[in-house]
C-alpha cells in the first residue's frame, strides 16, 4: 500500500475515533469511572494494520474525541489507545496474526485503562475491577467487531495476518 494511500487511511480513522463518542453517544454505557461506547475501539484495531505511525495518530484522535464529550477521566482512559494501538502495530509487523493480537493486547488496555483512573481517587474495586475487567471484555466485543468489519475488506485492503 503506498504511502498515500496509508495516510488516507488514517486520516478517516481517525476522524472516526473522533466522531464515534460525539455522534454515537446512544452506543455509550457508563458506570462510575467506566464507559463503554460500542466499537470506539474499532478504528483503533483497524489502523494496527497502516503501521505504528497511524496507529499512534489514531489513537490521539480517539483521546480528542473523548476530550470533547465526556469527563476528563474517560478522555484519560483513551489515551491507552495510543499505546495500545502501537503495540498491536508493532506485533502485526512482527508476523502475529490480529485474533492473537486482540487478545494479548487486551489486558494492556486493561492494565492502562486502570491505571489511568487512579489519580481520580475512585476505590480499588472500582479501578481494578469496574474499570480493568470492563475494558477487557469491551476490548474483546470490539475487537470482534473489527474482526469481522476486516474480514469483509480484507480481499480489497490486501490484509493477509487476519
Amino acid at each position: 500500500m503506498n504511502n498515500i494511500k496509508k495516510l488516507t487511511y488514517a486520516g478517516l480513522l481517525t476522524a472516526l475515533a473522533i466522531v464515534i463518542p460525539t455522534a454515537f453517544g446512544i452506543l455509550k454505557i457508563q458506570f462510575g469511572p467506566f464507559s463503554a461506547t460500542l466499537a470506539a475501539h474499532v478504528p483503533m484495531f483497524i489502523s494496527m494494520f497502516l503501521g505504528p505511525f497511524a496507529a499512534v495518530m489514531v489513537g490521539i484522535g480517539s483521546v480528542i474525541g473523548f476530550l470533547v464529550t465526556s469527563p476528563l477521566v474517560i478522555a484519560a482512559r483513551a489515551a491507552s489507545h495510543i499505546f495500545v494501538g502501537l503495540a498491536g502495530a508493532l506485533m502485526l509487523k512482527r508476523g502475529i496474526s490480529f485474533k492473537k493480537i486482540i487478545v494479548l493486547t487486551a489486558p494492556i488496555h486493561g492494565i492502562l485503562e486502570a491505571i489511568a483512573v487512579i489519580p481520580f481517587g475512585f476505590t480499588m474495586y472500582k479501578v481494578l475491577i469496574v474499570v480493568g475487567v470492563g475494558t477487557l471484555i469491551h476490548h474483546m466485543i470490539d475487537g470482534a467487531i473489527a474482526l469481522g468489519i476486516l474480514g469483509a475488506l480484507s480481499r480489497s485492503l490486501s490484509l493477509k495476518r487476519i
